[in-house]
């Protein structure tokens, strides 16, 4: 029984130091929340969740804030996350299905998600090597030159230009262009390039370069590390001087316009399932020791092609910024479906 009442002590410590920004004392833990126990024995709980790494006291008689240790056990023990509001549901799916392409999608999805939390949020482009090809098109552009748009299933055009030994006619255009299209229906695009490869076989000689090298600008556009974007929305959001980080902020500024180190971040992340929360010192990056990061995956039908999360402080509110995270991606999902 102790054990679990000093777990609704740090809880309750958790929620009051997100609302207040102040240290929780004993007192204010008896009259705020309905523990059914004497202020001596709060105090014992308190002293022990001290001990044990959980809470601190950062002054001299002053009340205790949660530590890293303890926003750890705090997410891992959320019996729920109070979930969005009908109101908010609908904003939401409204707001995002009105994107005109990709690029609008993603902006919105961030501001979206920066507004929703008060943080900073970060959408991650759908990548590449996650995606599958909705569609690959042949457009000549002029004697020797040939344009080859891939279109993925999540919106996503790449265009490359294409140096060829004189253009075929449109009828042979057509034939390429339906094979391959045909090669690659219900494949990741990581997988295309052998693939199509093979289809190279099936024309006749004087046709085959062009669908060989067309299958290999497809697997060097793959390669491109250009393709890996992110987007930053509310970094303002920061400043606010509700945030009150503990050190400096720019340390925090310039590890967010850092953003190899954040993708690489989000590949760490992202080998974790549903909902992944990274608390303080877990980030192992010397900027965001100050910050949780929250995230999860987006994509077509339950396969992840990027990331969707927020970035704010460790006293940040776990359960609202999950439910968004996870409301946002939902809705990014089937934006990016349609």
């Amino acid at each position: 029984m102790s054990e679990e009442r000093r777990l609704e002590v740090l809880r309750a410590i958790v929620e009051d130091y997100v609302l207040t920004r102040e240290p929780v004392g004993s007192r204010v833990l008896t009259e705020r929340h309905g523990l059914g126990v004497s202020p001596a024995t709060i105090r014992n709980d308190m002293a022990a969740l001290e001990d044990a790494g959980y809470i601190a006291q950062p002054h001299t008689s002053a009340g205790r804030v949660p530590t890293d240790k303890g926003y750890r056990l705090f997410v891992d023990r959320l019996s729920g996350v109070k979930p969005l509001s009908a109101p908010e549901k609908r904003a939401i799916e409204t707001f995002l299905s009105e994107g005109v392409d990709l690029d609008d999608v993603i902006a919105r999805a961030g501001r979206l998600l920066a507004q929703l939390t008060g943080q900073v949020a970060v959408v991650q482009y759908p990548s590449l090597r996650r995606s599958g090809l909705r569609h690959l098109e042949l457009v000549p552009v002029s004697e020797g030159r040939l344009l080859v748009v891939i279109i993925t299933d999540t919106g996503r055009v790449e265009q490359r230009t294409l140096e060829v030994v004189g253009v075929p006619d449109e009828a042979t255009l057509v034939e390429v262009r339906a094979r391959l299209n045909a090669a690659a229906a219900g494949k990741r695009l990581a997988e295309l390039g052998p693939g199509l490869a093979r289809v190279a076989d099936t024309f006749h000689p004087d046709d085959a370069p062009l669908v060989r090298a067309v299958g290999e600008l497809v697997a060097q556009t793959l390669a491109e590390e250009s393709e890996e974007r992110l987007v930053l929305a509310g970094t303002a959001n920061l400043a606010r001087a509700g945030m009150r980080f503990e050190h400096a902020l720019r340390p925090v500024l310039e590890a967010l316009e850092e953003q190899v180190v954040l993708l690489g971040l989000l590949t760490e992340m992202a080998a974790e399932s549903g909902v992944s929360v990274r608390i303080g010192h877990e980030n192992r990056l010397e900027g965001l020791v100050e910050t949780s990061v929250v995230t999860t995956g987006y994509g077509n039908d339950g396969d992840t092609v990027a990331l969707v999360g927020s970035i704010g402080p460790t006293r940040m509110d776990y359960p609202g910024t999950i439910a968004a995270v996870r409301a946002v991606a939902r809705y990014l999902s089937r934006a990016l479906g349609t």
